[in-house]
């Protein structure tokens, strides 16, 4: 167990001594003379400050957008093996030096140990596999000419250019890092906005890079106000990653828009969970808790939404709120309890104003349901609600906290239906021993990911494969080839080789309109595109 030293914060790791502090606060992208607000965000464990942020200015990010488009070609001439190996070392860096890093995921957002470490393996996934991958994905790709042989022609991936990323407190190393690695790999610079309630992880991060042997400029860090630096940060680069509400998602895309760049937005989500009449209820149980309460429902892909058929409805309700009730809560700088708590004020009076309405509109509260200060100024316990109906705010606003209503349903028609309720469509899950018969009702369900006998962990872990959202949950995907080649432009260059095209020296329009046609009707014979 780490050691607490008693500053402004009594949580804060005893490592990070002042000098440590500095040297991470010196990442942010300020001129020296800066004048703008600093920031004093606050450890979730006491309320107390954690460090004073530096912040910068709209003049700022546009230097820091500046530096790096001059530095961004060189990267891009760089062979991608050699930015590969970048991201590789960086991979063991991360491994081996987790524990700095974990104490300032927990002391920055207040989570559990093991919740802020399923963050560790995503990133060093995410690093590794793209360190892999990247040639395989950026590769040229040849294709058939206009003329069978004298046409030579290849589509190509060029950078975008200089990426901006805005990332959420919520996951400040996987959501953080994770669009960073694929966005340097394809060549490009880039520039993040870091949250201001957990700035110190991505600073920490960036300083491990740099170890790495990212070169200088190709990723900087700018601090400050979404208003202010954020809106600069899309007028000045050339593609925008975006995490977080879809409220704010929308006006990101609509600024983007303005500008004709590209945006990936990964927004909300209301996520189901459907527990079929075959499923085993134990595991759907346990699941459903680890799904809908991991980093204390704070995450975009939590599920709160549980469907479950009339035959096993009670049996399963029985179980989950056993599971739920056996869940721990708790600060602490170990793998001692299983929840940690809300990383705001802000977070905790939404969870309570939404469990508070549906109990004053006759839901039945099954578990939790009731902030616990007693073990943290911000914990809250984890909270299964029976009997939500249309007119409670919990049944279609996303909670983004440690909530669940169940509802029943009796055919597995009714289940889509339910699953596909309202405008979110980030992901889904369904427990049942008949995988044929749930991945059919997958693809029936508005989502961008659906788990089958898991919550969401097995879709969003699997990196290879596209993870984003449909309808309001977002646009683009992160993971698999799009999740690099999305920081990318595909250019087509055409070679032509011995005669040029049009009409030869030799004969008319007419001639060469009529050879023409012979040969298109030859292709098609031949069986030719």
């Amino acid at each position: 167990m780490t050691s607490m030293t008693s500053t402004a914060s009594t949580y804060r790791p005893a490592w990070l001594t002042p000098d440590r502090e500095a040297d991470l606060l010196r990442w942010v992208v300020r001129a020296p003379d800066g004048d703008g607000p600093a920031l004093t965000p606050v450890a979730p464990y006491d309320l107390q400050p954690t460090v004073t942020l530096p912040t910068s200015t709209a003049d700022d990010v546009e230097n820091a957008v500046g530096r790096g488009r001059a530095v961004q070609p060189g990267w891009h001439q760089t062979p991608v093996r050699q930015r590969a190996n970048v991201m590789l070392a960086f991979h063991d860096l991360l491994v081996d030096r987790q524990d700095e890093v974990l104490d300032l995921i927990q002391w920055e957002t207040g989570k559990g140990r093991l919740h802020a470490w399923q963050e560790i393996a995503q990133v060093a996934t995410i690093a590794r596999h793209y360190g892999r991958k990247a040639k395989a994905y950026l590769a040229d790709n040849p294709v058939r000419g206009m003329v069978p042989v004298l046409t030579k022609v290849k589509e190509v991936r060029v950078p975008k250019g200089v990426v901006g990323i805005i990332s959420p407190w919520n996951y400040p190393l996987y959501l953080g890092v994770g669009d960073v690695i694929p966005a340097l790999l394809a060549g490009n610079a880039v520039v993040s906005k870091a949250d201001s309630q957990t700035p110190l992880t991505l600073l920490w991060t960036r300083a491990l890079l740099a170890e790495a042997g990212l070169p200088a400029d190709l990723w900087q860090v700018v601090a400050g106000a979404g208003s202010v630096v954020g809106n600069a940060l899309i007028e000045g680069v050339d593609y925008i990653c975006f995490t977080g509400s879809t409220a704010t998602g929308r006006r990101v895309g609509e600024q983007a828009g303005r500008r004709l760049i590209g945006a990936s937005l990964e927004l909300g989500g209301k996520n189901p969970l459907i527990v079929r009449e075959d499923a085993d209820i134990t595991k759907a149980a346990a699941g459903t808790v680890m799904a809908a309460f991991a980093n204390t429902g704070q995450m975009c892909i939590a599920i709160e939404r549980v469907y479950v058929h009339d035959a096993v409805y009670d049996a399963f309700r029985d179980a989950v709120v056993a599971a739920t009730q056996a869940q721990s809560i708790g600060q602490a700088y170990d793998f001692s309890v299983d929840l940690g708590s809300l990383t705001s004020q802000a977070q905790l009076d939404a969870v309570s104003a939404h469990v508070e309405d549906a109990r004053s509109k006759g839901a039945t509260v099954l578990a939790g349901g009731r902030a616990r200060p007693d073990l943290g100024p911000l914990c809250y316990e984890p909270t299964v609600l029976e009997g939500v109906t249309e007119e409670m705010e919990v049944c279609d606003e996303e909670t983004f906290g440690p909530v669940i209503a169940l509802y029943r349903f009796g055919s597995d028609a009714e289940a889509v239906a339910l699953a596909n309720r309202g405008s979110y469509g980030l992901s889904a899950s369904i427990w049942s021993k008949d995988t044929g018969r749930a991945e059919s009702l997958a693809q029936r369900i508005r989502a961008g990911a659906v788990s089958i006998n898991d919550g969401a962990a097995a879709a969003a872990g699997s990196v290879e494969a596209g993870m984003g959202g449909m309808g309001d949950s977002g646009l683009g995907r992160r993971h698999g080839a799009e999740g690099i080649r999305k920081y990318t432009e595909s250019q087509t260059i055409a070679t032509q080789r011995l005669i040029a095209l049009g009409v030869p020296e030799r004969k008319t329009a007419e001639q060469f309109v009529t050879l023409t046609n012979q040969q298109l009707k030859l292709f098609k014979k031949l069986g030719l595109r």
